[in-house]
């Protein structure tokens, strides 16, 4: 064996025998997919090729089109050196020859680009199309915000601005009166700061509302949207409830603050004129003093760091002070008096006052006088006076302005 191996004529037949395997399995491989033998002596080889663009000819400054397919699909058959150039550049168009034809219905074949020499199997072959007059007009980009609702409590949708506040549209006068609206929607949802330079796309609809698929000159368009906290300053009521406890009355009620600044978004700001407290229960009130109530809030609205209110009330008392004595002033010597009406020489006194200074007040300290001086003998109707070491403000009231005495 190692002799052969050393001869040169067994080396050049083993060469030629790899040599023709090798030609063989490349010639089945290169045919393989398709092609036809039966031109002798030629190798054919058959290649599809998916999602070539289709181009359009027409007078595009005039018109426009419907019914073109954006991609086709080409065969190729030939021998490979005319087929793989055109596989491997991609140096060839298929399109459609719509100059010269006037609007309406047409069904027309698509062509291509490539050598005679490449036979050329195109699908769909032939297709409708349909030639309408151009139009071109600019719209209005509308701005609609989503999820609103979600926005922090009292915030509402600012201004905006928009990177470019219309666009270009480019379709068939048909189309273009059918176009309702051209609309961008900006999701606020969850936001709790300012949107800035959010890029959103841009929707074309019909009257009816329908999502229509036109030609814009641009996709998206870029937005900045500000967040507020419309606010405005309103007077404050304080409400109460309930009577006070029996003999006591009110002098005065008076708050901290008589308006406040309240949060809320515009329209329900726009329906508020004052806001109220929470009830004060004046069943429950027995003394003057200061309370601390909260507010009494629509839904949606917020005071900001103000959350409650201090109210000062002034209480009024009235006490009944009984069977205080009446005494007499200025009796002459060897005079002696007696009470005809009221018989006991007695009488109730009512007082009434702030509530704190009645807290103070002595029964001790009033007295009940009668002046007599200068009375002759007799029978007499006379005025009867109050002294008392209290406050000023308190306010007595005798149960007899005047009372029937005899001197004798």
């Amino acid at each position: 064996m190692d002799n052969w191996f050393q001869s040169k004529w067994f080396i050049r037949v083993l060469a030629l025998a790899f040599a023709v395997t090798l030609f063989i399995f490349v010639n089945v491989e290169t045919n393989s997919s398709g092609a036809d033998s039966s031109i002798p002596g030629r190798n054919i080889q058959t290649q599809r090729l998916d999602d070539v663009p289709v181009e359009i000819k027409i007078d595009s400054e005039n018109y426009v089109v419907s019914g073109v397919p954006e991609f086709a699909t080409v065969t190729l058959e030939g021998s490979p050196a005319t087929i793989m150039p055109a596989i491997f550049n991609r140096n060839f168009s298929v399109f459609v020859d719509l100059r010269g034809l006037e609007e309406g219905n047409h069904p027309v074949e698509l062509q291509h680009t490539l050598s005679d020499d490449i036979r050329v199997y195109i699908e769909p072959k032939s297709i409708d199309v349909t030639i309408e007059e151009r139009a071109t007009e600019e719209f209005p980009i509308a701005v609609e915000f989503l999820n609103t609702d979600d926005l922090p409590q009292g915030y509402e949708v600012g201004k905006y601005e928009l990177e470019q506040s219309s666009v270009t549209i480019t379709t068939s006068r048909r189309i273009m009166e059918q176009i309702g609206v051209v609309k961008i929607y900006v999701d606020v949802g969850g936001v709790d700061s300012p949107i800035r330079n959010r890029e959103v796309p841009i929707n074309v609809y019909d009257t009816q509302g329908n999502e229509m698929n036109v030609r814009l000159d641009r996709e998206s368009v870029v937005v900045s949207v500000d967040l507020v906290n419309p606010s405005k300053v309103v007077p404050i009521k304080v409400e109460r409830t309930g009577e006070l406890p029996e003999n006591f009355s009110s002098l005065s009620v008076s708050a901290n603050l008589e308006e406040v600044e309240i949060y809320a978004v515009s329209e329900v700001l726009e329906g508020i004129d004052s806001i109220s407290t929470e009830e004060i229960d004046l069943s429950q009130i027995t003394e003057s003093g200061t309370i601390e109530v909260g507010f009494d809030l629509p839904e949606g609205v917020s005071t900001g760091e103000v959350e409650t209110l201090e109210v000062t009330i002034q209480v009024e008392e009235t006490r009944v002070i009984e069977a205080i004595g009446i005494e007499e002033e200025d009796l002459s010597d060897g005079q002696d008096i007696t009470f005809i009406e009221p018989e006991n020489a007695q009488m109730d006194i009512k007082v009434t006052g702030n509530e704190a200074l009645m807290r103070e007040l002595n029964p001790d300290d009033i007295r009940v006088v009668v002046n007599v001086d200068g009375l002759e003998p007799g029978e007499h109707t006379v005025p009867v006076t109050i002294d008392w070491d209290a406050d000023e403000s308190l306010t007595v009231t005798p149960e007899y302005e005047e009372v029937t005495i005899e001197i004798e």
